[in-house]
């Protein structure tokens, strides 16, 4: 899954591709180095980030899901924890929901899932993105995640949707510290216990930064390509990261790897 940040202010990449023509020419970079998704997103969910308004957040990705889909098939994702702009971003084109709040922002959001039927991605985080990395705890980070997916599952399904329209995201980074996100990294085979696809999203993030003392988000690519290659035995569907050239790269090495005799 190749992010899409059409946003000034992402923590990695924010303002490269703010415009429609700059995040058009990122699409085809992704695609072109192999993107399998594509997950274009309107609003930062950085730590301490400040909330667009519905009308910024469409102008500026729903041009971007109709350009890429005049010219390609690839599935879109639309990254936002807003009904109104999961809706109109499926009529444009759009053919997965990410929803970084599981569904618990929008009250509106289970309206749209229960009228569709598109993969729903629902993500653990521990606050809002104003408070998350403050002071996050936990007792027993796996289990209590575990524990937080069963309830959303129940909850979502209970409304008439589909089990295996879901997929979970343990959200590496959001409301966790780095003790938290290795633990997470370590038993991510224990999410199989849910019996749904597993995203991983580990791109570039700040706990890569705090192992290897490299400060520049950009520049952790090979950390974050690492971290694939450890994680790809350990039952994991999505990969969402920024270079997907390098993330190709680990993949292929980490399957030889494990394939041979």
């Amino acid at each position: 899954m190749g992010i899409l940040n059409v946003t000034p202010d992402s923590f990695s990449d924010g303002g490269k591709f703010a415009d429609t023509r700059s995040a058009i020419a990122q699409a085809e970079a992704l695609i072109s180095a192999g993107a399998d998704i594509l997950d274009v997103g309107g609003e930062s969910t950085r730590p301490f980030a400040d909330p667009v308004s519905i009308e910024e957040e469409l102008q500026r990705v729903i041009p971007v899901i109709e350009a890429v889909r005049k010219k390609h098939t690839i599935p879109i994702s639309i990254d936002t924890a807003k009904a109104a702009v999961a809706r109109e971003a499926l009529q444009a084109g759009a053919d997965i929901i990410n929803d970084i709040s599981a569904l618990n922002k929008d009250p509106e959001m289970i309206t749209v899932v229960q009228q569709t039927s598109v993969p729903v991605i629902i993500m653990h985080m521990q606050g809002t993105p104003a408070d998350m990395q403050i002071k996050p705890f936990y007792n027993d980070v796996v289990a209590e995640i575990i524990d937080f997916f069963t309830e959303r599952i129940d909850w979502i399904t209970g409304k008439g949707v589909d089990r295996n329209r879901l997929i979970i995201d343990p959200g590496i980074g959001f409301g966790k510290n780095l003790h938290h996100n290795l633990s997470l990294l370590k038993h991510l085979d224990k999410f199989s216990s849910l019996n749904l696809p597993l995203l991983l999203g580990h791109s570039r993030k700040r706990f890569l930064g705090t192992i290897t003392g490299i400060p520049a988000e950009a520049e952790r690519d090979v950390a974050t390509a690492v971290v694939t290659a450890l994680c790809a035995s350990k039952n994991v569907s999505m990969i969402r990261v920024h270079n997907v050239t390098a993330t190709r790269q680990a993949l292929l090495i980490a399957e030889a790897v494990q394939s041979a005799v």
